[in-house]
């Protein structure tokens, strides 16, 4: 069987490095390219089966290169097995060549012929197979190849597609022009990077991987673009606590916001922070909102603020300082995050702080700045559209240009610091895209640095136990109506790994 999603692996490759790692099996270990097809064919054929176990007839939809050839394979160990096979060719059969003529020249001896694409009868078919597009694809799906894709996608059939969703950009999960939606994807070799983020998730349907047997040995010879995170891969940074341990032990978090029509940001940002764990959280925010945030939940500490010696005494305080949640961009928001800025403590920037922070751009080490895509367009001076294009071109621009740490938050949140390789965190589900939610990450994060991990530990172990607490909710009641504050439970037992 298949490996599920929990054991997707945590290297993760762009296209190219995914053909070198094929290369390297074949040139290094060798093994032939006729072995790993084979392969292929007979892994998506053991899910095919396992995902769909009453399916009795299969529409295998080919292009003229190796992701046919896959095709070819699945078409012919189904034949093999009684199911009733239409294996449909789409673009010119004489282009077709070197293991992907092979595998059709197997099929052929197998008394299964192709169709050409024009009018396909999907009526009588339980599943259609995507073999159309591989990695290679650069450019915008050609005509062909379009009128395909929007076939099957309209077919209302179960899809599985072979290696990645026909049309989907390998390295940046964007669909070029269109792209297949698929049921489900087998993805061989190497984790492609595109599939988990922006758009990738939501066109793979459920993501499986097969390596196909290739040797250890050869994933030592190509670093990964990425590593993917998951709260079971770093929850071990979540160390016992000394019996001995006191509140001034476990930090001070300052979170600065609050502006008018935003105390509730502010306040989950506080609660957030307390239920990780910091030992002491104070909010500085406007006079007449301090009283109420504190009436809502008295462990936080609330002050009014106006001027910059009463923001010293609470910095003096403070092991770190969150700023951003409900801050708003008025000249109080502004003076607000330019005594943050001056405070020489850690800082957290998120929300409004972001936006103040795109007027005055500015690079420091000893920050963490947690941008949606509209936050970091901003940034770059680019449109959401641009950033959503390259998720991964986007984040290490950021890095170039401010420093210290980014979280790209979105479908497959990205982290990036130093020369290390970027972070995604396959966690977290759509329900988690409601106001609020970014908050809840801002105080996790601060409180994880108040208790003295890292800026880097605490950004990687707070955006996978977000993720992990927004799925645990959404197991509770579902996706739609999720609430930032549902999280609060969960935060509090997944940052206690024991208990959880």
């Amino acid at each position: 069987m298949i490996p599920p999603m929990s054991h997707l692996p945590h290297h993760l490759y762009t296209g190219a490095q995914v053909r070198e790692l094929d290369r390297f099996a074949i040139d290094s270990f060798g093994l032939s390219a006729t072995v790993l097809m084979e392969r292929a064919g007979a892994a998506a054929f053991a899910y095919l089966t396992h995902r769909w176990p009453k399916a009795r007839s299969l529409a295998i939809v080919c292009g003229t290169g190796n992701n046919g050839g896959d095709g070819y394979v699945i078409a012919r160990l189904a034949h093999e097995k009684g199911l009733m096979v239409k294996v449909y060719q789409v673009g010119d059969e004489s282009h077709i060549s070197g293991d992907a003529l092979a595998a059709l020249q197997r099929l052929q001896g197998a008394d299964l012929t192709l169709e050409p694409f024009s009018s396909p009868d999907f009526s009588h078919t339980d599943v259609i197979i995507d073999a159309l597009l591989g990695t290679g694809l650069k450019g915008e799906v050609s005509h062909h190849y379009r009128q395909a894709i929007e076939a099957v996608n309209q077919s209302g059939r179960g899809v599985l597609s072979l290696d990645i969703p026909s049309g989907l950009h390998a390295d940046t999960g964007v669909a070029l022009g269109c792209a297949i939606k698929a049921t489900g994807t087998v993805t061989f070799i190497g984790m492609k990077q595109g599939l988990l983020t922006g758009q990738g998730s939501d066109y793979c349907g459920e993501l499986v991987f097969a390596n196909l047997s290739v040797p250890p040995e050869v994933y030592d010879m190509r670093p990964p673009s990425a590593e993917r995170i998951d709260y079971l891969r770093v929850k071990h940074l979540l160390t016992p606590r000394s019996r001995y341990l006191h509140k001034g032990d476990c930090g001070h978090v300052l979170i600065v916001g609050g502006e008018r029509g935003f105390t509730g940001a502010v306040r989950m940002a506080g609660e957030a922070a307390a239920r990780v764990g910091a030992g002491l959280v104070s909010i500085a925010t406007r006079p007449e909102h301090a009283a109420v945030l504190n009436a809502s939940r008295p462990e936080l500490m609330c002050h009014g603020i106006t001027a910059e010696n009463e923001f010293q005494y609470l910095a003096e305080r403070a092991t770190v300082i969150a700023v951003g949640p409900g801050l708003g961009q008025s000249d109080w928001s502004q003076q607000m995050l330019s005594f943050a800025l001056e405070s020489g403590l850690p800082l957290v920037m998120d929300a409004d702080a972001l936006n103040l922070l795109s007027h005055q751009m500015r690079r420091r080490e000893d920050w963490v700045l947690t941008p949606h895509p509209g936050e970091a367009g901003r940034m770059l001076g680019k449109a959401v559209s641009e950033v959503e294009a390259d998720r991964f071109a986007a984040i290490e621009e950021l890095v170039n240009s401010l420093g210290g740490i980014v979280v790209l938050k979105g479908a497959g949140t990205l982290i990036k610091f130093n020369d290390q390789a970027v972070q995604l965190c396959s966690g977290g589900n759509p329900g988690m895209a409601s106001g609020g939610m970014g908050d809840v990450l801002t105080g996790i994060i601060s409180g994880l640095i108040a208790q003295g991990l890292s800026l880097s530990r605490a950004t990687t172990l707070g955006v996978a136990l977000h993720a992990e607490a927004g799925d645990q909710a959404a197991k509770t009641a579902g996706e739609r109506g999720l609430l930032a504050s549902d999280l609060m439970p969960w935060v509090r037992r997944l940052a206690n790994p024991g208990n959880s």
